[in-house]
């Protein structure tokens, strides 16, 4: 079975709605998985926007999520692990927890990605992207990806 990453909410390349956006809830949007390695033992998500001006913005890290989770609601807590064991990482706002698409400009493209490791990772709660990046390296089973746009709407 194929690693594949989707959401109830919006399909590959198109538009995430607004209720997941700045210009919304700011919420994260629900997502469910399925084809994990049996020898995973932890997976890492990991949301960012390569189209920023500035480079790419982290909108969201998230690792230590147990093999076994199937799926995240919508709306996960910043302040609670999701589940027991997974830790919330800094956004590019230097907070933990969602932070949603907000360009500042044009349509920008949101990688949703989920990594399958072969360890869970020695980090802290608090971990910033290129840590969790760092400790990956080597322990990546399976990657899946789900890729939604948005584009603010301007009165």
């Amino acid at each position: 079975m194929d690693f594949t990453l989707t959401s109830s909410v919006f399909v590959y390349g198109e538009p995430i709605p607004a209720k997941y956006t700045c210009d919304g809830e700011g919420i994260s949007p629900p997502l469910s998985w399925q084809g994990v390695p049996e020898t995973a033992k932890s997976l890492v998500l990991i949301v960012d926007d390569p189209d920023a001006p500035i480079g790419t913005w982290v909108h969201w890290v998230l690792y230590n999520l147990p093999a076994s989770t199937g799926s995240l609601e919508e709306n996960i807590s910043a302040v609670d692990a999701p589940v027991p064991g997974a830790c919330h990482g800094k956004n590019s706002w230097r907070r933990l927890g969602y932070g949603g698409p907000c360009p500042p400009g044009g349509t920008h493209r949101y990688f949703f990605k989920l990594f399958a490791l072969d360890i869970v990772l020695a980090l802290q709660p608090g971990a910033k992207k290129k840590d969790v990046d760092a400790s990956m390296t080597g322990h990546v089973l399976a990657e899946a990806q789900l890729m939604g746009t948005y584009r603010r709407s301007r009165s």
